[in-house]
């Protein structure tokens, strides 16, 4: 062979050779199809509950739409801090996604130790639905609002108490802000859930009730309790008669139990923009928002960094009514 032909020949193959590398970089360089196989979604309660609801209906949407499945694990103990840390530890691949709710901001300063970081060890999506706390009285309690029980209690101090889902919970957390803005003295009586709270309101056992509205919303309605006063920045579409506290001139107390989704620390951007976007058309949909309100919540969805200022910000507002409280961390 020429040396002309021999050079023009190792010429092509140093050519071939870098066309080679150059697609298999690219090609590297390429985001996976997402997601590639079956996504797990932890939910930290039991199966049947409302926030279980909302998982599988919002799982289901996500199965059809990215086309693969999106199926419901159920974690239900440890107070979700075991859900939590289970995700925390799961590979950053978009395929491990936790439903989370209040006791995800308020758990770091409730328990002395949980196990992960709420900010450092996860990447917030998405928020989903939110909830009003609702302030309820057994109708027998001479008040018709929330200035009038204020004054009732503060007259008379340590002879009423409320029920609540359950110390640490969220509601619990509205309740003492409530108590603390205020300075009144009511007895708090945890309760194992939302239902057996209305129970003994209803019965008198408790004169006063704190509950998310989904706890409270059919004893409202069937006019077992008088709701005095919601949480919330607006009026509930579905209790419009119901005042807000700013309304009533108790300013300075919206709180609601909030549902969200976040994965583990380090998703990639594009898959967790891909997840966001999905979920804000999800919520959009009119069956959707419809099943929502049928469990006592509103559809409201925001951006992942709207996300994470709202977890921000909801971990330093409890933390301060923790410690201003002296409620007792517990192990």
């Amino acid at each position: 062979m020429a040396p002309k032909d021999l050079i023009a020949r190792r010429q092509l193959l140093r050519l071939a050779s870098f066309v080679a590398a150059l697609a298999a970089g690219t090609r590297a360089a390429w985001p996976q199809a997402y997601p590639s196989r079956p996504v797990r979604v932890i939910v930290p309660f039991s199966p049947g509950g409302a926030v279980d609801i909302i998982g599988r209906v919002i799982a289901q949407r996500l199965s059809e739409s990215l086309g693969a499945q999106f199926y419901v694990e159920n974690i239900p103990t440890g107070a979700s801090n075991v859900a939590n840390v289970v995700t925390a530890k799961s590979p950053p691949d978009g395929h491990t996604l936790l439903f989370v709710t209040s006791s995800f901001v308020i758990n770091p300063s409730y328990y002395r130790k949980v196990g992960y970081d709420a900010i450092k060890d996860f990447t917030p999506i998405a928020l989903t639905a939110v909830s009003p706390h609702v302030l309820s009285v057994n109708p027998s309690l001479p008040v018709a609002n929330v200035t009038e029980l204020i004054a009732l209690v503060k007259k008379n101090p340590g002879k009423y108490s409320y029920a609540s889902a359950g110390t640490g919970q969220s509601a619990q957390l509205a309740a003492e802000l409530f108590k603390l803005a205020y300075g009144l003295d009511i007895v708090h009586v945890p309760f194992n859930g939302g239902a057996p709270a209305m129970a003994a309101t209803i019965a008198g056992h408790t004169q006063i009730a704190f509950n998310a509205l989904p706890s409270a919303a059919t004893f409202i309605k069937d006019g077992k309790v008088r709701a005095l006063g919601m949480t919330s920045r607006t009026r509930d579409p579905e209790f419009p008669d119901i005042p807000t506290f700013t309304e009533q001139g108790v300013p300075d107390q919206e709180s609601a139990f909030f549902v969200g989704i976040v994965g583990p620390a380090g998703m990639p951007r594009d898959i967790v923009g891909r997840l966001n976007r999905e979920l804000v058309r999800i919520i959009a949909l009119a069956d959707v928002r419809e099943k929502l309100t049928s469990i006592g919540y509103t559809a409201e969805t925001d951006t992942p960094d709207d996300f994470s200022a709202l977890i921000k910000a909801e971990i330093a507002q409890w933390a301060k009514v923790i410690r201003d409280s002296k409620m007792q961390q517990v192990e």
